[in-house]
Order: C-alpha cells, then sequence, then structure tokens
C-alpha cells in the first residue's frame, strides 16, 4: 500500500512539475492562448483568434516571422522617436488573421451597419476552449458574428515534437438562404525575418496580374508603387513601372516600394502552398491548402526604408481584398470563380497547415511542396536538396 501511494504522489510531483502544453497569456496586452509541442510554440489571440507569434522552441531568440505591428512601432518610436511611429497607435499585432465573411474594405452601408475592414471575425472575441488527446493539444475558438448571422468555429491542433500547426474552420449560416462568401487567411509575415535583401517567397502558381490603382506615391511619402497597374505577367517576373521586369519572389534590397498582385494557384494540383525562406537565418515558414477552398494568392508588400517590412502572402477565395460588391459585380478572373457559396443553414469548411522550422545551409529556394506518407517534403531542384517534416495529420 505504501508502495503505490509514494507512486502515486511521485507521478503527481512529476504532472505538476512538467510544462503545460496550453496556458493563458497575454500578448502585446492581448488576451492570448501559449500552445506548445516542444518543437514550436504558438500564441494566439483571444480577439480575432489570430496567430500573432510563432517561434522555435529551441530558437535563444524566439524570432517570430509574423507580423507584429505593435512591436515595428515600439521600435520606430525607440529609435526615431514618436514622430516615427504609427498615429494613431495600432490596435492589433495582426500575426495571420483570419478575414471572413469579407476579404477587404466594407462598403458606406457596410460600414454604417458596424462592418469593418476584412470581416467581423477578425474583432470578434471568441469563446476558447483546450485539451489534450493523446499526443495532441487543441484549442478550438467558437464565436456567433452577429452582423453578418455566421458562426465560426475555428480548432487548432499540434502534435508533440512537430513542427506543423494543423488548423480547421467551420462556418455556419444561420439564415435561411444562400450566399456567396469571401473568405481569406491574412497570413502576413514581418521583419526582421522579412529581411532585405534576403527573404524569399515561393508558391505553387503561374498565372498572375497585378492589382489596378491610380496613385503612384503612397499617402505618407515613405513607399511608391514599382509594378505596372492591372498587367498580367508569370510568376515570378512582374511587370515594373519604367518597363523592365522584377522578381515578385525577392525582398527589395533598397526598400521604399509597395507591391500589390494575384496569383491564381495550380488548377492540377489538389494541394497548394506559399513559402517564405529566409535562407540566412536558415528558417523557413510555410503554408498548405486545399485548391477547392482557397485558389487564389494575394501578395501585397508593404517596404518602406524605416526597414519595418511586411509582406502578406494571403490566400483566398478571392484574387484581391476588395469589397465584396466588387468581387461579385467584377465575376471570375481567369475563368476561376472569386467567391465561395455558403447555403442555407448550412455550414462549409477549410483546413490548412502551417509549418516553421530550419532547413540546411545552401537551401535558397523552394521548388515544390508535397503532404505525403505522414511527411511534409520541400525540394529545391538547383541544389538537389531535400527537407522532410513529420507532419501525422492528413489535409
Amino acid at each position: 500500500m505504501c508502495k503505490l501511494f509514494c507512486l502515486l504522489l511521485f507521478i503527481a510531483a512529476v504532472a505538476a512539475q512538467a510544462p503545460q502544453s496550453i496556458v493563458r497569456d497575454t500578448y502585446e496586452g492581448f488576451p492570448a492562448f501559449r500552445i506548445s509541442n516542444g518543437s514550436l510554440t504558438l500564441t494566439m489571440l483571444v480577439e480575432g483568434a489570430a496567430f500573432a507569434d510563432l517561434a522555435l522552441a529551441d530558437d535563444p531568440e524566439r524570432l517570430s516571422p509574423l507580423w507584429n505591428r505593435i512591436r515595428m512601432a515600439r521600435e520606430l518610436a525607440a529609435a526615431g522617436g514618436a514622430s516615427r511611429a504609427p498615429n494613431p497607435p495600432p490596435r492589433s499585432a495582426d500575426g495571420h488573421f483570419v478575414c471572413v465573411d469579407g476579404f477587404g474594405p466594407a462598403s458606406p452601408e457596410e460600414s454604417a451597419a458596424g462592418l469593418a475592414m476584412h470581416g467581423e471575425a477578425r474583432a470578434h472575441t471568441f469563446d476558447v476552449q483546450s485539451s489534450r488527446e493523446g499526443r495532441v493539444s487543441i484549442v478550438t475558438m467558437t464565436g456567433k458574428l452577429p452582423i453578418v448571422q455566421e458562426a465560426l468555429t475555428r480548432t487548432v491542433r499540434m502534435v508533440d515534437g512537430e513542427n506543423v500547426v494543423y488548423v480547421e474552420s467551420e462556418l455556419e449560416s444561420l439564415l435561411g438562404f444562400d450566399r456567396p462568401v469571401n473568405w481569406g487567411e491574412h497570413a502576413t509575415i514581418g521583419s526582421p525575418f522579412l529581411e532585405s535583401g534576403v527573404t524569399v517567397v515561393d508558391l505553387s502558381g503561374a498565372r498572375s496580374r497585378t492589382r489596378d490603382y491610380d496613385q503612384v506615391q503612397s499617402p505618407d511619402g515613405l513607399t511608391q508603387r514599382r509594378l505596372a497597374s492591372g498587367r498580367e505577367f508569370t510568376w515570378p517576373m512582374a511587370p515594373a513601372l519604367d518597363g523592365g521586369t522584377v522578381d515578385a519572389r525577392a525582398t527589395p534590397e533598397n526598400p521604399h516600394y509597395i507591391d500589390h498582385f494575384a496569383t491564381l494557384l495550380d488548377p492540377s494540383r489538389r494541394l497548394e502552398w506559399v513559402t517564405a525562406l529566409n535562407p540566412r537565418r536558415r528558417l523557413i515558414l510555410g503554408y498548405v491548402f486545399k485548391r477547392e477552398e482557397y485558389p487564389w494568392l494575394q501578395t501585397w508588400g508593404n517596404y518602406p526604408p524605416t526597414q519595418k517590412l511586411v509582406r502578406g502572402m494571403e490566400f483566398a477565395t478571392q484574387p484581391y481584398d476588395v469589397p465584396r460588391r466588387q468581387v461579385i459585380s467584377e465575376g471570375p478572373l481567369f475563368g476561376v470563380p472569386t467567391f465561395r457559396w455558403l447555403p442555407a443553414k448550412s455550414k462549409i469548411r477549410t483546413s490548412f497547415l502551417m509549418f516553421y522550422a530550419r532547413v540546411p545551409e545552401g537551401f535558397d529556394k523552394v521548388d515544390d511542396v508535397r503532404l505525403e506518407n505522414g511527411q511534409i517534403v520541400l525540394e529545391n531542384h538547383r541544389t538537389s536538396q531535400r527537407v522532410t517534416l513529420t507532419a501525422s495529420r492528413s489535409l
């Protein structure tokens, strides 16, 4: 009896000392949850169910590839005075947030009804439940969106020891009629992971088009357009304003630009992908998702001379983040639909995975990403290098 009692006490003591895989936290002053699996640590905001921070567990620098505009504003203020920091200060760390139902600005009528840019979910405070199932940490975030009358459930899973985050979402219509839905995953990287002249983006698509615009110079005077307006091109060489071409993979070496274009993802693939690679730091962030759910990838690059660089790798139901009325009125691009139907009193679902890992020396480009046999396989054809990551859950 004593041996059994002592064993139970020992087990309880070990459990009490073991690090928790899911803990309540705050991030930049916002309520958050932190999930750790021994390889990655992911911080999610309760507001918007956003992925705010992602770090390798063994990285002493804890460098996150995700955009944190609050940190950037703080660093600008410290380096150059309050005049260089945004005014008013940013209200969100951004990172990767979901845009549903709506991807882009609200119309004047929608704004009057209370809708903001990028959909109602972004500013919604979600209910959060967490659990463990074997080696899997699970966080489920649910919320009813009262303006659009939809319910969104976002489930995030992390398997112990993997460099992968698995995300499943379910959107339910609470109304009795079919409607078109605009949905974007606003995956956004930022400095210092996004590094001038170093970081490159690769993706599974070719046919592209630059966004239409009127003004070349940005309102703040820090950046200007460098791509021609409304021109088709084949990724990655985009048409420049000066008549030449720009390598859209690369981050500018002399940043004072803003870029905006969309790419149709490969129609022959079931699973699409996009990666951001910093070969100097030997770090890669990537996403794998279903083409039937996200056929488009929008690139938004904001490269000011302050070196606080931002790049959106936004996979979505539509090519550009524009008001829903414009999406429906303009119709398909390249013959491909630009919205998804949500039937009356029904649910639609999406799933994708996000990975963050180290790559070997010399790995400077991604030519293919595959999910097969319980692994994510990344290939660099020029160097014949291959990176494999354990991915025990399928899409």
